[in-house]
């Protein structure tokens, strides 16, 4: 259920919104590399844990069949609190989403839930934008924003939006983290 727009929504257009930013001493290429290589999430990622493409039925596409483009469907697994370790209390959660925007030439990479029979878009959606912009001295600014829609949104605030806050603050750390230790190994 793509928006005509390929541009972000705004936190007002929804029920609530996560977002986060950082600020990468880091190319725009190499902090772009690190999001777009889901098999590696596992390693430095507390939030996300797991980001891999699959079909339109959940199936996982073919090992020769990686590369992320616009109309591929995500499946997700996220920790809520981020950790590294065991799950907390609402232990992993699962997202399934379809890849909207994957704008290689400005940095900029948008995907939405998709709907399921026993979710369906109308009781709860969300669109979430992950945008690079180049800064002065070779820095990269990573800012990111999820906006949740529907009934259920409300429900989904309550309940763990403060986790999802913490989640969204821990993946901009540790992609920080991860981009910058690899740029500090390429020179």
């Amino acid at each position: 259920m793509p928006r005509a727009t390929r541009l972000p929504p705004l936190a007002s257009d929804g029920v609530f919104a996560v977002s986060s930013t950082s600020t990468i001493n880091a190319s725009r290429a190499q902090v772009w590399g690190v999001i777009m290589d889901f098999a590696a999430y596992e390693q430095w990622n507390p939030f996300v844990r797991k980001q891999s493409l699959v079909d339109a039925s959940f199936n996982p596409l073919p090992d020769n069949d990686t590369t992320p483009a616009e109309g591929k469907f995500l499946a997700m697994t996220a920790n809520i609190p981020p950790t590294m370790g065991n799950p907390g209390l609402f232990g992993s959660n699962g997202a399934y989403c379809e890849i909207t925007v994957l704008d290689t030439e400005n940095y900029r990479a948008a995907w939405e839930t998709a709907p399921t029979f026993f979710r369906p878009g109308w009781l709860l959606h969300s669109e979430r934008w992950q945008i690079l912009t180049e800064l002065p001295g070779g820095k990269t600014k990573y800012e990111t924003i999820e906006v949740f829609f529907g009934p259920m949104a409300y429900i989904v605030k309550l309940v763990v939006g403060t986790g999802l806050k913490a989640g969204f603050q821990a993946f901009a750390d540790s992609l920080k983290e991860r981009a910058e230790a690899i740029a500090a190994s390429s020179t």
